[in-house]
């Protein structure tokens, strides 16, 4: 028997993106935000608020980063989330996060994340709070790279956010293969 919770936001897995820009004067910023993936092969959508001082700096910068927050700066990466860069200019410096300007795009990475998307504003609709980013590059430091020169996500170890239960949750073992498992059933 299923039990009904009614229209909620609860999606398994969401992944925890942690989205860095620049405002002004050049000062970095990030957030934490869990509603977002990719929507083309080189567009990255999320839905945020137009009062996160992030959105601001994108929509004045037209540039961004994205990266999956990591096990390992799990505390560093809600306490963006948590506080607001319109209130706390140095949260930045405050979580312990060092950043350098990307390549690609006017826009921070952040050292301690050792993968990112590198992109760039494509459209933000403040009705919908709906942002779509085009990727531009998307970068990962070796450290987490396998033995293939691909990312290893056991490397990585990325998490995901449980919007039921308020936890964060490392992504685990494997468990088939993609585009190869269900041949069998043919």
């Amino acid at each position: 028997m299923r039990k009904n919770f009614g229209a909620k936001p609860h999606l398994y897995p969401m992944p925890v993106l942690i989205i860095a820009s620049y405002d002004a004067d050049g000062t970095p910023d990030a957030m934490n935000a869990a509603w977002g993936g990719i929507s083309e092969n080189d567009e990255i959508s999320m839905c945020l608020d137009a009062g996160h001082k992030t959105v601001k700096n994108i929509l004045k910068r037209k540039a961004f980063t994205v990266s999956p927050a990591t096990a390992k700066y799990v505390k560093e990466c809600d306490y963006v989330g948590i506080a607001s860069g319109n209130d706390t200019p140095d949260k930045m410096k405050k979580a312990g996060f060092h950043t350098i300007k990307s390549e690609f795009v006017d826009a921070p990475l952040i050292e301690e994340l050792p993968f990112a998307l590198e992109c760039e504003l494509i459209s933000y609709d403040p009705d919908s709070c709906r942002m779509v980013g085009r990727i531009v590059n998307v970068g990962a430091d070796e450290s987490v790279l396998g033995s293939n020169g691909k990312v290893d996500p056991a490397k990585l170890q990325p998490i995901v956010f449980d919007a039921v239960n308020n936890k964060y949750i490392k992504l685990g073992e494997i468990v088939g293969n993609a585009f190869s498992d269900g041949t069998s059933i043919k």
